[in-house]
């Protein structure tokens, strides 16, 4: 049975993180008094749950019976909640005074907004945009994620050259909003991606569907980034290509697909020796993993697709070769 809720909850997904916890959990307290904070632990081993019981009494607690990974923790533990909007946000995230009323404002505005993200900058650098969602994701016609803010690794100082609102492609998983009704409609998170880019599959299919994914550079928050899998992880880079790969099996139109996935493949084998490379061999052999778990994937992505797919969803071509061989920034 759901549990009532204000309008807005914002909700955070805890898996061994008694110190994010800590340390960022009051600052959300303080500038969250429009919404209903919980806290949704995700099976920890550590005493995550008592520190919240304890520490921080006015902040509900959800626990889910295991592990079921970023994707299917926010799916199991959101049944519980009943709220119009989802704030789902990392337990590494410093929000910062009003970061919710432009959000809402924007929602209130335009019914067919369903999902928003505030500008994300590093916790560590506060001058420079964040790695997971700067300001605002895009992608390329290869399928492959950026963010306004952030190509691959590069970064941009943050100038007030996106203190704007406008319409991007995904929103970012460390402080997503969504309408409830948008995020049931979809199914939620595809739980087969367990974490990484189960955010950018599932504006995808709100795109689909004929919805917006939006961003506003009016609120701000601040992301240590790398909590659980850091950048260097072979274990992210497995499920990165995998995801990817699945994600535009999902979501593409097949004229455009089948060439797309094969030229993919190969880009991949290309990249996974870059990675080696820069990261050690176990990143050539998470390339490989990922190939084998999207073709172990094939039967349930094919099922999952949806009735329509769009053909104009990038918002710039052949990103990689740009970026690498052309030193596009």
């Amino acid at each position: 049975m759901k549990e009532e809720s204000k309008n807005l909850a914002v909700v955070i997904l805890n898996w061994n993180g008694k110190n994010w916890l800590q340390k960022f959990l009051p600052n959300v307290i303080q500038f969250s008094e429009e919404a209903e904070i919980y806290v949704i632990d995700n099976h920890s081993t550590d005493d995550s749950v008592e520190i919240l019981k304890s520490e921080f009494p006015s902040v509900k607690i959800i626990i889910n019976d295991k592990n079921y990974g970023f994707a299917g923790g926010y799916n199991e533990g959101l049944k519980k909640i009943n709220a119009a909007y989802y704030c789902l946000l990392n337990s590494d995230v410093e929000v910062t005074e009003n970061w919710i009323r432009p959000v809402l404002n924007l929602f209130e505005k335009d019914s067919s907004i369903a999902a928003i993200q505030p500008k994300i900058l590093s916790f560590n650098n506060k001058k420079y945009f964040e790695f997971a969602g700067a300001a605002g994701g895009m992608i390329d016609n290869l399928g492959y994620p950026y963010c306004r803010g952030r190509i691959f690794d590069d970064l941009e100082e943050d100038k007030g050259q996106y203190n704007d609102e406008t319409e991007i492609f995904w929103a970012s998983g460390c402080c997503f909003f969504i309408r409830s009704k948008d995020f049931w409609e979809q199914n939620g998170f595809d739980e087969r991606f367990f974490a990484h880019q189960e955010e950018i599959d599932l504006c995808w299919r709100l795109i689909n569907s004929g919805k917006k994914i939006f961003y506003t550079g009016k609120s701000e928050v601040y992301h240590v980034g790398g909590g659980t899998l850091n950048k260097q992880s072979a274990q992210k880079t497995y499920l990165n290509i995998r995801n990817n790969l699945s994600m535009m099996l999902k979501n593409l139109p097949f004229p455009k697909l089948i060439w797309l996935i094969f030229f993919r493949l190969c880009l991949d084998g290309v990249a996974s020796f870059y990675f080696a490379y820069k990261n050690g061999f176990s990143h050539l052999w998470a390339v490989a993993r990922g190939h084998f778990g999207f073709y172990a994937q094939l039967p349930g992505t094919l099922k999952r697709r949806q009735k329509y797919q769009k053909s104009h969803y990038y918002q710039t071509k052949w990103l990689i070769f740009k970026h690498f061989l052309g030193g596009k920034k």
